[in-house]
């Protein structure tokens, strides 16, 4: 429909151009301001009279921004993937921008031949985002939602077509989103964006459906696996949205209701029938009646299992520790004794050596001096009064030789 009106639109302007075309120098914007979603393309239409009949030569669409001129594309010279020329050089002057975003917003001109003289008034670009508004605030398990994608360029007529998704896949078209009757199931982020065109895409809007709590039921578990001593305990356990705000216990006991808790969880004293209630703000629900059987001999038989397993388990290491203590000791006092052992047979052996050697030294001075003396055995007699000749006896040893004085 869009892409229709603005056809229609450029054909009466050329049906009229004639008319307009009255002044020798003239550029008109149909337009004067455009509106374009964030993403999207948009068109400049533009019209110029050439009545002289001039080879246009050169052109170009210029862009001002807070006083602060540059020009996006020029003939002969720059072009530009975004920027496109969609005119000729007779009469349309027309401007394609692809995937317009806010930095684009600002005023255009159309210039042709260096027209010096001719009045340039130019169009203004304004760029806005898509927008989501929710019709409530606080979303109830069985409402009734609509969401509306706003775009303000769109007039009351709603030219535009549009997309909706949730989490990221597309659900619905239009511009208004209808949710009926809505639970869990509705929670997640929705979007909008113009239908076929991508880029366009708006904020985010979160659908959180709250709801009271369900499934409520009783769940046995032994304390021993969080930790605990190996006794019973009962947690409840319930769905809601906003979470459970209050918690209570009861125990049904000779046809008399008792309230024995207020938490979650629950370590009954001993047997019987047992239940638990839940609330948030959108209402409470009970769960069904939960048997505990009284002294459950498994149970027990547990519990003193766990007693008995950290008891062993603790003297084990201590016994452990005793053991590696003892035989770091007794290697210790092996360790210093065998090298005190070794000290002493190590200086018996020294002394040994040294006694030997003096005794080797007498033995080697003993046979130099038995080898160096010479033995001489001699017989002096004494005689008065007569003569008495010399007599030497030789015997076998030669080394001896024995000799007689004899005194006058």
């Amino acid at each position: 429909m869009l892409a229709e009106s603005r056809q229609l639109m450029w054909t009466l302007l050329l049906l009229f151009a004639e008319d307009v075309f009255s002044s020798k120098c003239f550029v008109d914007y149909p337009q004067q301001t455009i509106c374009a979603v964030r993403g999207s393309p948009v068109v400049f239409f533009c019209i110029f009279n050439n009545i002289e009949k001039q080879e246009v030569k050169r052109f170009m669409w210029a862009y001002v921004k807070s006083s602060k001129c540059r020009f996006i594309l020029t003939y002969p010279g720059n072009e530009s993937e975004r920027f496109e020329y969609t005119g000729d050089k007779v009469h349309n002057c027309s401007l394609k921008i692809h995937k317009v975003s806010h930095d684009d917003a600002g005023r255009y001109f159309f210039r042709y031949n260096a027209n010096k003289g001719c009045p340039t008034k130019g169009l203004v670009l304004n760029v806005i985002d898509l927008n989501i508004s929710v019709q409530k605030e606080a979303i109830k398990e069985g409402d009734s939602v609509n969401l509306t994608c706003k775009n303000r360029c769109d007039g009351e007529g709603g030219s535009y077509g549009y997309s909706w998704f949730k989490d990221g896949e597309a659900i619905n078209e239009g511009p208004v989103l209808h949710l009926t009757n809505v639970s869990s199931k509705h929670s997640g982020n929705y979007t909008c964006s113009l239908k076929m065109t991508n880029g366009t895409t708006s904020g985010v809007a979160h659908v959180d459906v709250e709801y009271g709590p369900k499934n409520t039921s009783v769940l046995v578990r032994s304390s021993s696996e969080t930790g605990s001593n190996g006794s019973i305990v009962l947690i409840c356990c319930s769905d809601a949205h906003p979470p459970v705000e209050n918690y209570s216990w009861f125990k049904v006991a000779d046809g008399w209701i008792q309230k024995v808790g207020h938490q979650a969880e629950l370590l009954p004293d001993d047997g019987g029938q047992y239940s638990c209630s839940v609330s948030n703000k959108h209402g409470s629900q009970n769960s069904k009646v939960f048997t505990l059987k009284k002294k459950n001999p498994y149970w027990t038989f547990m519990r003193y299992m766990h007693v008995i397993i950290s008891v062993s388990v603790v003297l084990l290491l201590v016994m452990t520790s005793v053991i590696a203590v003892c035989r770091l000791t007794k290697n210790k006092m092996r360790a210093e004794t065998e090298h005190l052992e070794e000290m002493q047979r190590t200086d018996g052996a020294n002394r040994l050596r040294t006694e030997d050697s003096h005794q080797l030294q007498a033995v080697n001075n003993l046979k130099v001096e038995e080898a160096t003396t010479e033995i001489i055995y001699s017989t002096i007699e004494f005689q008065k009064g007569r003569k008495r000749t010399m007599k030497q006896e030789d015997y076998e040893n030669e080394t001896v030789i024995y000799s007689t004085v004899r005194r006058n």
